[in-house]
């Protein structure tokens, strides 16, 4: 078999599960930087917020799948505090990718009837206590095993390790420095209404390339934020979903951790401006039933400026090479053909590992993201759709579909398609 033939595989089968589950129920603690409480103290205080919202108490809930890098606390401890028992639990090692990919873990554990209702969360001291960069306690650790490849030849950072894909898209494509600081600057504009956000001050391009280099051609502003935080979903059966108290998120489709061949050392085998979102494609729109042109909203992992670019890229938003022209172009703006991380996303909004998209496209799909506008006799908020320049509005009209595309390396993503009920 050639390392080719992954496209070969069999992707039908899934979509017998599309539209079969759904999210019911997302919560979040705040974005900040010194929580003061514990990973275990931050997820129960998540899930409760989702229970909350999903209108479920702890006896509805028996499943729940957690991820993290050593820096949270496992699944039983929380449930315990919850009230919950489990019949079905997993904390599993990893990162940005494991949103989706756990999403749909729980969509097979309950087709599988091992329990009925999902609890996937995130909790993490991002700032305060085990930070993801290069400085820190991770710095300290002794450099063996794998590290032995990288870090002895200084690729200690997330932004080491991914920087030499965006140099070489610049090389190959034309890409400029000022196309992709308008991620940060759009997704800023998008912060900049959202009352969550940790930085939602709106920057703009040459804001981005004087603030301080961190490793060419990343600077500050280029990188993501870290905060403390932690952040829930809970998935269930579209069948039960009608007795919670929000419209459900129908799960059309998802992929989990698609690989691109030789995901240990993703650069040895080329093109590195390549990601894993193009395998990930070709499982994604079939079982979906859809295609880039049919979504609303996208939210990409955007732990750097140009991650967004080449995940869009590589599920097909644009062809290769073009994602320069696409993230500047106002596309994805609010008032754009199709908005991108309308809540600032981990670029402005807060670090969660991915989390924080999946539930700001729950909110866009039933129309009531929390952004500044007038809340209605009803109780509910009055959107007023007013994009511009004074506008407080972040809902996008008339959501129907939305893609989440995650990312943990360029070697390795995850993504997800929802869809209004």
């Amino acid at each position: 078999m050639s390392l080719d033939s992954v496209s070969e595989i069999d992707t039908t089968t899934p979509r017998t599960l599309r539209d079969r589950y759904a999210i019911v129920g997302v919560g979040e603690t705040p974005y900040v930087r010194g929580a003061g409480r514990t990973t275990r103290s931050l997820a129960t205080l998540a899930i409760g917020n989702a229970m909350r919202d999903a209108g479920l108490e702890a006896g509805d809930i028996d499943g729940m799948l957690s991820y993290s890098m050593n820096d949270s606390t496992p699944a039983p401890f929380i449930a315990g505090d919850l009230g919950i028992r489990l019949n079905f639990y997993m904390d599993c090692y990893g990162g940005g990718s494991s949103t989706e990919a756990l999403i749909g873990m729980a969509t097979g554990v309950i087709a599988a009837g091992m329990c009925k209702t999902v609890a996937v969360f995130r909790a993490m001291n991002g700032f305060s206590q085990v930070r993801i960069g290069g400085t820190g306690a991770r710095s300290a650790i002794p450099t063996v095993g794998d590290d032995l490849h990288s870090r002895a030849y200084g690729w200690q950072s997330a932004g080491q390790m991914f920087a030499p894909t965006f140099l070489r898209h610049m090389y190959e494509f034309g890409t400029t420095p000022e196309q992709v600081a308008m991620v940060k600057v759009i997704h800023s504009e998008h912060a900049s209404r959202n009352p969550k956000a940790l930085y939602p001050k709106p920057v703009t391009v040459d804001e981005v390339l004087n603030s301080r280099m961190i490793c060419k051609p990343l600077h500050l502003l280029d990188c993501c934020v870290e905060t403390d935080n932690a952040t829930c979903v809970i998935v269930t059966s579209a069948d039960r979903a009608k007795d919670c108290r929000n419209p459900p998120a129908l799960i059309r489709s998802v992929v989990g951790r698609v690989c691109k061949p030789r995901i240990d050392m993703h650069y040895q085998r080329g093109p590195i401006t390549t990601v894993a979102g193009h395998y990930g494609k070709d499982i994604l729109w079939p079982n979906a039933g859809l295609g880039p042109e049919d979504v609303d909203v996208t939210g990409s992992y955007d732990a750097f400026t140009f991650t967004t670019m080449l995940q869009l890229e590589d599920y097909g938003f644009c062809r290769k090479g073009e994602g320069g022209q696409y993230v500047s172009d106002g596309t994805m703006r609010l008032g754009g053909r199709r908005p991108n991380n309308t809540s600032g996303g981990h670029l402005c909004e807060g670090y969660t590992h991915g989390m924080n998209m999946v539930i700001e496209n729950v909110r866009q799909i039933r129309g009531e993201v929390d952004d500044d506008c007038p809340i209605g006799p009803d109780g509910k908020r009055q959107h007023t759709y007013d994009y511009g320049h004074n506008g407080r509005c972040r809902q996008v009209k008339d959501v129907n579909v939305t893609a989440n595309l995650g990312w943990a390396h360029p070697g390795t993503g995850s993504a997800m398609i929802m869809a209004r009920a």
